[in-house]
């Protein structure tokens, strides 16, 4: 900076906040189990929320457009109440609202550990063995999920056990 520059009072408040803003930056980017425990936290957040609510009470109409406009259940219905579900160690229940979701759930969670403990705890040597997520891997869920969806939509027996 030039000293006219440094004269001014508003010039060295602001070279005080750049270098106050560059340090905290700067140790929270070397923090790395800062993103994994704000991940957790927001993820135990939600399920708080989830669990205090109940969202398996009829209280009301739905809220989901596609729903509302079509009539049938959108591919991601019944993912909260499964989710639920899952919370309370309701299995079949949790299932029965949402496969997918409870397919998923437990790749997730792998998933997750395998990126949060080397970041939380760099100093142990062993580690779990990532997933690999090939696109044939996801095409191949996406369909899946894609055949439940229409599935549960089918209003003949046995599919009108799947509708939520």
């Amino acid at each position: 900076m030039c000293a006219v520059e440094e004269a001014t009072p508003e010039a060295g408040a602001l070279a005080r906040r750049r270098g106050w803003a560059s340090r905290l930056a700067a140790g929270l980017l070397a923090r790395q189990w800062l993103a994994p425990v704000a991940l957790l936290s927001c993820f135990a957040l939600a399920a708080g929320g989830v669990a205090a609510t109940n969202p398996t009470d009829d209280t009301g109409p739905t809220t989901c457009l596609f729903k509302m406009t079509t009539g049938f259940d959108c591919p991601g219905c019944g993912g909260t109440r499964a989710f639920f579900y899952l919370l309370n160690g309701n299995l079949p229940e949790a299932a029965r609202h949402h496969l997918m979701a409870v397919f998923a759930a437990p790749f997730l969670v792998w998933m997750y550990l395998a990126w949060a403990l080397p970041r939380v705890a760099p100093r142990v040597r062993w580690r779990l063995p990532g997933l690999r997520l090939t696109p044939g891997v996801l095409s191949g869920f996406l369909i899946a999920w894609a055949a439940f969806w229409v599935v549960r939509n089918l209003p003949w027996e046995p599919f009108t056990l799947l509708y939520v």
